[in-house]
């Protein structure tokens, strides 16, 4: 039983946006409106999609560092290599969460399969910043495919796939650098999820598809309710009949509370380091 509901800040609407290869996006944050929420520097719905065969785009090789860099797939799939030596496949319901830390490059490309035949491509990327006094650690890779991920079964037929942090008992197999939550729920009617984090933490609810009840205020697909920092639960109740019901992304995280200066695929503290990243990236210095 919800005693204390965690009051809602604002809604934000996503914008849709341009990406990598040039595949589309729509995107909650950065946008003029909305820079960062601490410790999520960006979130992208990518797709859904759909490919002709030898149509299919993705993200070439490219640097990062200072924070890490989180794929969530529903349709399609990807390859993923980077210059630590990491070569993976995600599928539909992988993640991969990098930590780009010190540096690194990769690139995300479909596969060989998904080049040739087409097919729908549909996933997320959230970025994720790093502490200061973590941003130079050396860069790690976690990938995990659909069924490594917790599950948790709703009364009429809805799922939450968790991928990190806890959520209705059950905790998500990635190694998060700072606490965090990251959770894919799919809600049939009259399902209902509580979702409690931790106190004080950043909280999201990304709404991409159909519409649910969220504390009692009615939320559509390509809307983000940002909470307040403070204690309280979260309830989400999906009571609008729609035959493919509704799906939402849960995002919480401790704020790090530190500046932001980014530039492109660097995000650091200030902008010396910010040039230093641009230096050790035109020198070869982020290929291990």
């Amino acid at each position: 039983m919800i005693n204390t509901l965690r009051p809602i800040n604002r809604i934000i609407a996503s914008q849709r946006t341009t990406e990598g290869g040039g595949f589309t996006v729509r995107r909650p944050f950065p946008t003029n409106e909305t820079d960062h929420l601490d410790p999520f520097l960006l979130l992208d719905e990518m797709g859904p999609v759909d490919y002709a065969p030898q149509k299919a785009i993705g993200a070439p090789s490219h640097p990062h560092r200072g924070f890490e860099t989180v794929t969530y797939l529903m349709s399609g799939a990807m390859v993923h290599e980077d210059s630590i030596g990491t070569r993976a496949v995600i599928r539909p319901g992988g993640v991969q969460w990098m930590t780009a830390g010190s540096g690194v490059v990769h690139s995300e490309l479909p596969t060989d399969d998904m080049l040739a035949l087409g097919g729908r491509m549909h996933g997320f990327q959230l970025w994720v910043n790093l502490s200061a006094d973590r941003k130079m650690i050396a860069p790690r890779y976690q990938g995990y495919d659909a069924d490594e991920l917790a599950q948790v079964k709703l009364a009429n037929g809805g799922l939450i796939k968790i991928v990190a942090g806890t959520v209705h008992g059950a905790r998500g197999p990635v190694e998060t650098t700072s606490p965090m939550t990251y959770a894919h729920a799919t809600l049939r009617f009259n399902d209902s999820i509580e979702w409690i984090p931790e106190a004080l933490h950043t909280a999201l609810v990304h709404v991409f598809d159909g519409s649910v009840q969220v504390n009692g205020r009615a939320v559509d697909s390509g809307q983000m309710v940002v909470f307040e920092r403070s204690a309280g639960a979260i309830k989400i109740e999906a009571n609008v009949a729609e035959s493919d019901g509704a799906q939402l992304l849960l995002i919480g995280g401790a704020p790090l509370n530190e500046p932001v200066v980014r530039y492109g695929p660097f995000v650091m503290n200030t902008r010396e380091q910010i040039v230093e990243a641009v230096n050790d990236y035109q020198a070869g210095r982020l290929v291990k």
